[in-house]
């Protein structure tokens, strides 16, 4: 196989709004920064989908709001599973981080007075999402680009990176290693210090919001190589993903549409969220996605099995205004929001677990970080809507500050060839033309997932689910994968599925 090799003071593995965070803020203390991306740089990943907005305790519009109340409601949110110290870091520097970015250029809805302007989302106190209409992570995302090209920072886009690299004394993290997806060559970075940005693992679930690249490689490549990993069993549903057309089912339907008022309704004509918790559309997403669930396995369901989700109360202007990518959306498949319901029904959206980091954003390991939704501890059980996009930048800074401290002064050590060669040789051995489609096996996996490992779970069903999996396990040895270089897909889901 070809081989391609690069060197940097720091490898960033993700391109998202945790990965250019931790990238702009490495590069402006001098260091050598690779940003590599599974996708498109700048066009793939969850940041640019993301649509209600960040969390910050501003106080523009709700002046009672305070950094303690933000603390409890993530605590609250999360059922005190949190890492207190990493909530403390995530809501103290929040508001700091959004300013940075308008400094790169990304701009936040006003208020009249030109001050920020806050919507409420559920499990708040008091109204502190900033937000750019429903854009606001794709808002992020311009401006991030624009100081990542200002700043001249390396990037590779379509590179999967499959495993982690130790020097030859197995004692840290020297780099990582990969597959150029547009020619199937191996790609290895030899690295001071490495971070994992890669995001979650929504395409573990047929049903997601999640962008595609989503299958969980930041965690695989970090557990294989004996990183710390906690609370994988925490997986938000968020309660409001399309149903049809079939091509964009489980596409996202913003927090904000409830937060802007939108009314949650049964077929029965009845907005039951009051016959679940007195916060009714604005409770937490955990608490609203069992609530459909439970209409939904109670026969109350739409006709196309979700439930309704409804703006037709609201002024046109304040849903053109407010909601106009909804609109788009909706528009784009035949559905006027204006006068019509939407159908509506739980999509996996984000991953709670993850790696175990400390405040800095370190690992267990030396010389490997990670940052955003790839980390766990932040939001314990459930996350805030809100929360996710003010993580990607408190955390990414804190990454980029810790990797690239005293970077003049590291040497950079070579990889062990040893695991260099173990990894060749195992994406070879993938490439054989076996029994099996890789594909089916994916498929299978999710439909797994879904009827046994999503919203609601039971003992019977996780051992089902077990017993399933190992089954499939034994197919992902006798794989038919093409033998063509160019963007082989099949070569990329093998990796993904073994």
């Amino acid at each position: 196989m070809d081989i391609e090799r690069y060197e940097c003071d720091v490898l960033i593995i993700g391109s998202g709004g945790a990965g250019c965070k931790c990238g702009i803020v490495a590069s402006k203390r001098d260091a050598k920064v690779i940003i590599v991306s599974k996708g498109l740089r700048f066009k793939s990943g969850c940041t640019m989908l993301a649509e209600g907005g960040y969390n910050a305790v501003f106080g523009y519009v709700d002046e009672e709001d305070s950094l303690q109340l933000h603390i409890q409601d993530t605590l609250k949110g999360g059922a005190f599973l949190n890492d207190l110290k990493l909530v403390h870091k995530l809501v103290t520097e929040s508001p700091k981080c959004l300013i940075e970015l308008e400094e790169y250029g990304s701009l936040f809805d006003r208020q009249e007075d030109g001050r920020l302007n806050q919507r409420a989302f559920g499990g708040q106190s008091y109204r502190r999402t900033c937000f750019k209409g429903d854009q606001t992570g794709h808002e992020m995302i311009l401006g991030l680009r624009e100081e990542v090209i200002r700043e001249n920072i390396t990037t590779h886009d379509e590179i999967m990176i499959t495993k982690l690299l130790f020097d030859d004394d197995h004692s840290k993290i020297v780099g990582a290693m990969g597959l150029n997806l547009k020619n199937s060559s191996i790609v290895i970075y030899n690295s001071k210090n490495t971070v994992i940005a890669s995001g979650g693992c929504g395409w573990l679930y047929p049903v997601t919001s999640n962008a595609s690249q989503k299958t969980g490689d930041g965690v695989m490549i970090a557990y294989n190589a004996g990183a710390d990993v906690m609370d994988m069993e925490m997986v938000q549903f968020h309660p409001t993903g399309m149903l049809s057309p079939k091509s964009r089912r489980g596409v996202l339907i913003t927090e904000a549409v409830r937060g802007e008022g939108g009314h949650l309704i049964n077929s029965e004509g009845e907005r039951f969220m009051i016959n679940y918790d007195p916060r009714q559309e604005l409770a937490t997403r955990d608490i609203v996605a069992r609530a459909i669930y439970s209409e939904i396995h109670e026969q109350r369901a739409s006709p196309l099995g979700g439930v309704y989700l409804s703006v037709e109360h609201l002024p046109e202007e304040q849903v053109r205004t407010k909601l106009n990518t909804m609109v788009q959306q909706f528009k784009d498949v035949g559905v006027d929001i204006i006068n019509q319901p939407m159908e509506v029904a739980p999509t996996a959206h984000h991953f709670m677990g993850g790696i175990r980091i400390s405040p800095d954003c370190e690992t267990n390991l030396e010389n490997l970080y990670a940052a955003g939704e790839v980390t766990s501890g932040v939001h314990g059980a459930n996350r805030l809507g809100g929360n996710a996009l003010a993580d990607t930048q408190v955390f990414g800074k804190a990454a980029g500050l810790k990797c690239s401290e005293n970077i003049d002064k590291i040497e950079l050590t070579p990889v062990s060839q040893d695991d260099v060669d173990e990894e060749i040789k195992r994406i070879e051995d993938i490439w054989t033309a076996g029994k099996y489609d890789p594909e089916d096996i994916k498929e299978q996996i999710q439909d797994i997932m879904w009827k046994y490992v999503a919203i609601v779970r039971d003992e019977e069903g996780l051992l089902e689910a077990q017993r399933q999996l190992d089954a499939l396990e034994e197919k992902t040895h006798d794989m038919n994968v093409p033998s063509f270089k160019e963007f082989n897909n099949k070569l990329m889901i093998a990796i993904e599925v073994i």
